[in-house]
């Protein structure tokens, strides 16, 4: 099988010759340790050596893909910070009529070149793409974290308009892109971390509430345009799988091996069949501290509990510099036995 066909088989539970292998996102700060270990001198090299499945192609990768005339990013009008927790620009608002008049985002900056000339070189690999579409943090961004889980109890209605502008804009964003790009794309993979290391960063009343509405318009936007729905969600998340399998998940990323009830195990006695996995090998304590045969070892633990709806990568996608190389190529030739 090609690596795309082989991608796509296991997200739909469909047979595959092998588990897949993505090695994730790694920080820019571990290539060059990467590089020296592998010999190799571009990313796209270092992948083939692996034989990595799996590319991710994202709009927002490019940055030339949004050209606001007033110097805006996507949503960062007014958002001078560096962490969720800071206020933002409706920290105070109590008026959703206020919420009409911040800068919002329009598609018309959008420029897709550099994104589709990627799709269209990269080969016969699995493609993930489209708008990374983090609602929730965009959201949390614009309120604040604080202000933003109480004004779900004492202001829902500007939680609401906040949050319906950006998904909106989003959900466009989406429909152009998709429309160009065509069966270049296999699957629509975003993203939002719902979880902390120990439970939901939100109740589930409010989650159902402010989140899964929007949730479920972008997974059926997913399957309306002919692609696998891949849902990246750091944390704790075991309480709303059930969830986002209803609303149309078809595979979960990353499966934060050492958060509350997110090991293979739990995972596999509540949710195998239901769904595929992508992630799961620890990046907080296995592949920093443990040896190259621990990381064999584990890999082939999670392959037996997970698979054969499995995409083995590391639990987050951003590989770190304190993560050995030899672990990195450990984790890839492990994944690869039959």
């Amino acid at each position: 099988m090609t690596s795309r066909e082989r991608i796509r088989a296991i997200i739909a539970g469909e047979p595959a010759d092998r588990c897949g292998l993505w090695l994730g996102n790694p920080h820019p700060d571990s290539w060059d340790g990467l590089h020296a270990y592998f010999g190799t001198n571009s990313e796209e090299e270092l992948r083939r050596s692996l034989r990595d499945d799996f590319r991710w192609i994202c709009p927002q990768f490019y940055p030339d893909a949004y050209q606001d005339p007033r110097g805006y990013g996507m949503f960062d009008a007014g958002l001078n910070k560096k962490r969720h927790g800071q206020a933002g620009p409706f920290s105070d608002c109590e008026d959703p009529r206020e919420v009409e008049d911040y800068p919002w985002p329009d598609p018309d900056y959008l420029h897709f070149d550099a994104c589709l000339d990627a799709l269209r070189n990269v080969g016969d690999l699995y493609r993930a793409s489209g708008f990374w579409t983090c609602f929730y943090h965009n959201v949390m961004d614009l309120f604040g974290m604080e202000s933003y889980m109480i004004k779900m109890y004492t202001h829902p209605e500007v939680v609401q308009a906040v949050t319906d502008h950006v998904c909106a804009f989003y959900y466009e964003a989406n429909e152009r892109f998709f429309a160009v790009a065509g069966d270049m794309v296999d699957g629509f993979f975003f993203g939002n971390d719902f979880g902390t290391q120990v439970d939901l960063i939100c109740g589930p009343a409010q989650f159902d509430e402010f989140i899964m509405p929007w949730f479920a318009r972008f997974t059926r936007q997913a399957h309306d345009h002919g692609y696998q729905a891949i849902l990246h969600s750091c944390g704790a998340i075991h309480k709303v799988i059930d969830r986002l399998i209803g609303a149309g998940v078809d595979c979960l990323h990353p499966l934060q091996a050492r958060a509350a009830n997110m090991d293979a195990d739990t995972l596999a006695r509540d949710f195998k069949g239901r769904i595929a996995f992508l992630g799961g090998i620890d990046t907080q304590d296995l592949l920093v501290n443990g040896t190259p045969e621990e990381v064999a070892a584990d890999v082939r633990r999670v392959k037996k509990l997970l698979g054969p709806r499995l995409i083995v990568s590391p639990s987050h996608e951003a590989i770190l510099p304190n993560v050995a190389p030899a672990n990195v190529e450990a984790m890839a030739r492990a994944a690869l036995e039959g």
